[in-house]
């Protein structure tokens, strides 16, 4: 069984900082689990272009309001109780209106230290590698 507590991740290395966002992964590659969650903290007023071509994402809101666009500009509200799940690894932007608190499931999972290169993309690392993107 694994337990982890969020607040004690934070300031390890299971915690990934951005200038848009800072996530918390709680479970990673290494864990067994087929997949990687995490807890995503979006900040106020920022725009990230985002495209997983390498992951499949669902997102679940619980704190905060923004949307999600799509590359054909079609627009979802996002806030607490929404859901949305990149099935055909979408290009989209997602804009945060106030702080977010999103739950994130990647498959397959995530290894550790990724953030998105200038795609917008997540790579596709072994145990053990480090990401150069910033």
């Amino acid at each position: 069984m694994i337990v982890r507590n969020t607040e004690l991740l934070r300031g390890t290395n299971r915690q990934v900082n951005s200038k848009n966002w800072s996530s918390t992964r709680l479970l990673l590659k290494d864990d067994d689990m087929g997949f990687s969650f995490h807890e995503t903290i979006l900040y106020p007023n920022t725009e990230t272009k985002i495209w997983y071509k390498n992951h499949l994402e669902a997102v679940y809101c619980i704190e905060g309001i923004g949307e999600v666009e799509e590359t054909n500009g079609l627009k979802h509200r996002i806030c607490p109780g929404i859901i949305y799940a990149l099935d055909k690894h979408d290009k989209h932007i997602l804009r945060a209106f106030s702080k977010m608190r999103m739950i994130c499931v990647f498959n397959p999972a995530l290894v550790g230290p990724e953030t998105h290169d200038p795609e917008g993309v997540y790579p596709l690392l072994s145990t053990g590698e480090k990401n150069v993107s910033k």
